[in-house]
């Protein structure tokens, strides 16, 4: 691969810095980074074409370089974001953002990449999207103060939609990167906000937050407030998520029973927890993620699970062991197998956690992770179909069974299109970027259906396990690198078929496997099975 160099050498020298990269020398289907001054690009070929694209994820500015590269849409190897490398937009999720974009000129084997001076700076860029008009009568609500609400509201502006669109969250703050709230409890709202204040200002997108929605009228078109007050709307978007499950055992009212929902939860289990006794209940994502930050900060944490190992219905019991094992050699003790039956208080603070094997934990502070309720309670009496588990029943096109009324995130069940549109809840923060995108491009009439491949990952002490696909119900895991050398890529197989893929140390596995299932190929229980993983190209 030839060595590149930047040159002033334009007729705009004052304006523009020119890359030249000696030879044309990339083959379709590859790409290279380069750097311009400080900025990192991406320069593709794909299709006979060269193209050049910043070089650094929207999101959380993962190298795009260590990603994949699947026809004109390269994905980020760390979250699974997805960027056209012609223009730059962000095709796929999570972050809000897309590429710059630069000139390109291949001229006698040579590939010219021209970025303005202004622009060396800057690594992404929100796309062009107009404001409200006064004079239009429409309105969209969108209740929820998370990324569905946020993507469907800026979706619906890059689309020209110049009506009114107003956010309704029970939130404090507008929408935020609720992911971090537990892997790092202690960050500041300033950093974790998706967008700034004045961003909604800018594009006429009211944010209402403390703002709780009670009911749904759809015969009048309106929504009523906790204060009773009332608000019309043309169209609908429900995004209220989930709200976690709490503990009903005796005990479970007093002081120091945490549940992590809110910013204002995290920072109060932040200041709570540190140097004192933490049990966690529930040893799946945001219980493990907890442990895992707590592990250091905290007098000691005990982590009470309701399987042999944690994540075992999802991940496997061999990922489970060794996540327990990594969080083992930070002192947290593991009690599996058990439940809380009892919290035991003194003046009315936690002081034990009785478990049903009778072992009797001390305690300051009890974080419960044992699940999600989806918070549907609002549609009560709409007539909007939920589920038996209450989530909202949507089709490919986010639309529930009443007209004008959308739904979005957590809360729904949609087909799922990578397994035979089955109908699925999947509470992925990527996910619910999409449904925003679809639901807003539906509202708008631009028919749309939902086929992103669902994409997660969790971190425990700084280690990334990344998924894509969906596993539920697999029989059987096939492994490649070595589980308790903590570099392997699982394969979750059902029906002799992957239908889901775990990964750490492995990049960019889990993203080639997301491309492959996006395009609609079946991989095969064989294909896992071989020794040779060429078809994964990476």
């Amino acid at each position: 691969m030839n060595q590149c160099q930047e040159t002033g050498q334009t007729e705009t020298q004052e304006e523009v810095t020119e890359l030249v990269c000696q030879e044309a020398d990339l083959k379709d289907g590859q790409m290279k980074e380069v750097t311009v001054g400080d900025q990192k690009v991406l320069l593709v070929r794909s299709e006979g074409q060269y193209s050049a694209v910043g070089g650094r994820c929207s999101h959380y500015g993962a190298p795009l370089i260590k990603g994949t590269l699947a026809g004109d849409r390269v994905r980020c190897p760390f979250h699974g974001a997805c960027f056209n490398v012609r223009n730059g937009d962000i095709e796929d999720y999570p972050g809000l953002d897309s590429l710059p974009c630069y000139k390109v000129k291949v001229e006698d084997g040579k590939v010219y990449v021209s970025i303005d001076k202004k622009s060396l700076a800057v690594t992404k860029r929100v796309k062009e999207m107009c404001s409200v008009v006064p004079d239009v009568k429409h309105t969209i609500l969108l209740i929820g103060g998370g990324p569905a609400s946020l993507v469907c509201a800026e979706t619906l502006r890059q689309n020209c939609y110049q009506g009114r669109i107003v956010i309704i969250t029970k939130d404090s703050v507008p929408p935020f990167d609720k992911p971090k709230l537990s892997k790092a409890l202690n960050v500041e709202s300033s950093s974790i906000l998706l967008r700034p204040d004045d961003f909604y200002q800018r594009y006429g997108i009211e944010m209402w937050t403390k703002k709780e929605v009670v009911s749904v009228n759809p015969a009048k078109k309106e929504v009523k407030m906790s204060d009773g007050t009332l608000q019309h709307y043309d169209q609908l978007l429900i995004a209220t998520g989930c709200r976690a499950r709490p503990l009903t055992c005796p005990g479970s009212d007093l002081e120091g029973v945490k549940l992590l929902q809110s910013y204002e939860d995290a920072k109060d289990i932040y200041s709570s927890s540190l140097g004192q006794k933490v049990v966690v209940t529930g040893a799946s994502f945001i219980g493990m993620e907890v442990a895992s930050y707590f592990s250091d900060k905290a007098a000691s944490v005990a982590m009470v699970g309701s399987t042999q190992y944690p994540f075992e219905c999802t991940l496997g019991s061999a990922i489970g062991q060794l996540s327990m094992q990594m969080l083992e050699e930070k002192n947290v003790k593991f009690h599996m197998n058990d439940r809380v039956t009892e919290i035991r208080g003194e003046n009315g603070k936690v002081k034990q956690v009785v478990l049903k094997s009778g072992v009797v934990l001390e305690a300051d502070v009890v974080i419960a992770g044992i699940g999600a309720i989806p918070n549907s309670d609002l549609l009560a009496g709409s007539g909007v179909e939920v589920d038996s588990r209450k989530a909202v029943v949507v089709d490919k096109f986010m639309r529930t069974n009443v007209p004008d009324i959308f739904a979005a995130g957590d809360i729904t069940s949609f087909p799922l299109t990578i397994r035979g549109d089955q109908r699925v809840s999947i509470g992925h923060w990527q996910m619910s970027h999409a449904h925003g995108r679809v639901a807003a491009l539906n509202m708008l009439k631009k028919s749309t259906k939902i086929e992103s491949v669902p994409f997660f990952w969790t971190v425990l002490l700084g280690k990334s396990i990344r998924y894509a696909g969906y596993g539920e119900g697999y029989t059987e895991i096939i492994f490649k690198g070595k589980v308790e050398e903590r570099k392997f890529l699982a394969f979750y197989i059902k029906d002799d078929v992957v239908v889901a893929a775990a990964s750490l140390m492995f990049d960019p596995a889990v993203a080639r496997i997301a491309d492959l299932m996006a395009k609609g190929q079946i991989l095969t229980k064989a294909q896992a099975q071989a020794e040779d993983l060429s078809w994964l190209q990476m």
